[in-house]
């Protein structure tokens, strides 16, 4: 089993990267690296290494893998960055951030259901990933205590760009966040410089919506 869930995330690998969602070796060697399947209820397990969302329980999914990749190609994070993720859900988008940042870099995963937020650092503790900090809060805030972050990564859609969001991101640092209503949004990149930000619209897309007191 295991031998052949290996096989399925190199398919998988090889697909997203034929159809130019994965761009660099250090992402490709990321999402081959991290399983997928242990991020997912057991029920569907089978289903792990297809390219489509699927749901992980408390109304809540888990993102397709060529979203998760272009997203993670497109944040351009480096060796030792301090990452900031909100929507972290069961862990799976945190695991991969982890993997290209490596053990000098640190993720900061905030997640605002603790049922899920416990299924993610249950999950980081058996695989050993301890370069990732889960916590329980209203990401649309944002989490001041670690602040200030290199790089932003939302993954729900927002009505609104919240400013506690841009406020913790660094001088020259970058964000991901769709942007838009409950059903569909366009993923914009952020880039702060001497405290304004440069918009970059990337496209349609189509998240849960972000909760909490700057989100539905």
């Amino acid at each position: 089993m295991k031998g052949e869930k290996i096989k399925q995330r190199k398919r998988l690998v090889e697909q997203l990267k034929k159809t130019g969602y994965i761009k660099s070796k250090k992402v490709a060697d990321a999402m081959e690296a991290v399983p997928r399947h242990l991020f997912i209820p057991v029920s569907m397990s089978h289903k792990a290494y297809m390219d489509a969302p699927l749901p992980i329980g408390s109304g809540q999914t888990i993102s397709a893998p060529h979203m998760v990749a272009m997203m993670i190609e497109e944040l351009d994070l480096k060796e030792g960055m301090k990452v900031l993720e909100v929507g972290g859900g069961r862990g799976y988008h945190a695991a991969v951030i982890s993997r290209v940042i490596g053990e000098s870099g640190e993720v900061i995963s905030v997640e605002i259901l603790p049922e899920l937020a416990k299924k993610g650092r249950d999950m980081f503790n058996r695989l050993n990933y301890n370069n990732i900090k889960i916590v329980v809060a209203d990401g649309s805030e944002g989490y001041e205590k670690e602040s200030p972050y290199d790089r932003i990564s939302v993954a729900c859609g927002a009505p609104s760009i919240p400013d506690p969001l841009i406020a913790q991101l660094k001088e020259n640092g970058k964000m991901l966040i769709p942007v838009g209503g409950q059903y569909f949004q366009n993923l914009f990149r952020i880039t702060k410089t001497k405290n304004k930000i440069k918009k970059e619209d990337l496209g349609g897309v189509l998240f849960v919506p972000l909760k909490g007191k700057h989100g539905f």
